[in-house]
């Protein structure tokens, strides 16, 4: 087994993995995982260029995870940053930031490779349950893009978009600076549109109405699944494979758009940073489960950070 450190830097989150990995079986066995939402991508989308307090809020939570990774002595590190830091004409001032505190470069990755990394992270466990036909399709909703992968043991095709619950939230909802409170009906059918010609994008190059098992990824999709399930509070083994049908996904993506504020961050389950953004997340999520006729997602916990550190203790040191 090689301990390894794993940290996946999104538009919403950064997020770290230590666990003690075996690429011969595909063991993992899990340490540490955390999760902090430092907004990096806000106003990038807007500006083309990552805040300094976004950055200043990132490099916190790098300094906190760099006292955990020395505390359980990884071996390796491996340190990936998707969707806001590829867009950022900035981005060489997140790169130096992390370089001082982690002692690593951050690999700014391309869609296809967090694709390759989500889908590994997501189906490895997966291989052998009879009760879940192939192929898959994985669809990892982060905050400023989705990525959407086809595979069986490997991966057969992938696409990223730019629609994310950061980037659909900032760009149809927002009204002189806040979020409109509930949405209006122009807003939503606006951001509709958007999202339905992001998956005509992907469906250039994915097959998306293959998939015979739909994987949903991330904080959009483990929250819906724990408002559906009525959880007392966000239960990671109790979200971890869960199943949701179209439907109750359709109430809940509803719900969420003709909510208020506090009526979203009444839920006992919502991390406060998902409150603004979930509502534009399960509409993607909706979106495509009505593309390709899919009856459920079977949510995930383990995605493109379990990919990475996957990679990490395959890679030679």
């Amino acid at each position: 087994m090689t301990r390894v450190a794993a940290v996946d830097c999104g538009t919403n989150s950064i997020r770290l993995l230590v666990a003690d990995a075996d690429p011969a079986t595909g063991e993992l066995v899990e340490l540490d995982r955390r999760m902090t939402i430092v907004r990096l991508g806000q106003g990038v989308d807007r500006t083309g260029r990552l805040a300094p307090e976004a950055l200043e809020r990132t490099f916190a939570a790098c300094r906190e995870y760099a006292a955990v990774i020395k505390e359980h002595g990884a071996e390796r590190l491996r340190f990936v940053a998707t969707s806001a830091s590829r867009d950022a004409e900035n981005r060489d001032e997140f790169v130096r930031g992390v370089l001082d505190i982690l002692g690593v470069e951050p690999e700014v990755i391309s869609g296809d490779q967090e694709a390759e990394f989500s889908f590994t992270g997501a189906t490895r466990e997966l291989m052998g349950r009879e009760d879940l036909a192939r192929p898959y399709l994985v669809v990892d909703i982060g905050g400023g893009s989705t990525e959407f992968v086809v595979g069986d043991d490997r991966v057969r095709a992938a696409r990223s978009v730019d629609v994310g619950c950061v980037r659909m939230t900032e760009r149809h909802l927002v009204v002189d600076g806040a979020v409109s409170d509930p949405p209006t009906a122009e807003q939503i059918a606006a951001m509709r549109a958007d999202i339905e010609a992001a998956l005509d994008l992907a469906e250039e190059t994915v097959p998306l109405r293959e998939a015979r098992t739909l994987v949903g990824l991330a904080g959009s999709v483990t929250t819906v699944s724990a408002i559906a399930q009525e959880l007392p509070e966000y239960d990671s083994a109790a979200i971890h494979h869960s199943r949701v049908p179209r439907e109750r996904v359709r109430e809940i993506a509803e719900w969420l758009l003709r909510s208020t504020h506090a009526e979203r961050a009444a839920v006992p389950s919502m991390h406060p940073g998902r409150v603004d953004v979930i509502a534009a997340g399960a509409l993607v999520l909706l979106s495509i489960m009505d593309r390709i006729g899919a009856e459920e997602v079977v949510v995930s916990e383990h995605d493109i950070l379990d990919g990475i550190a996957y990679h990490a203790a395959e890679s030679p040191s």
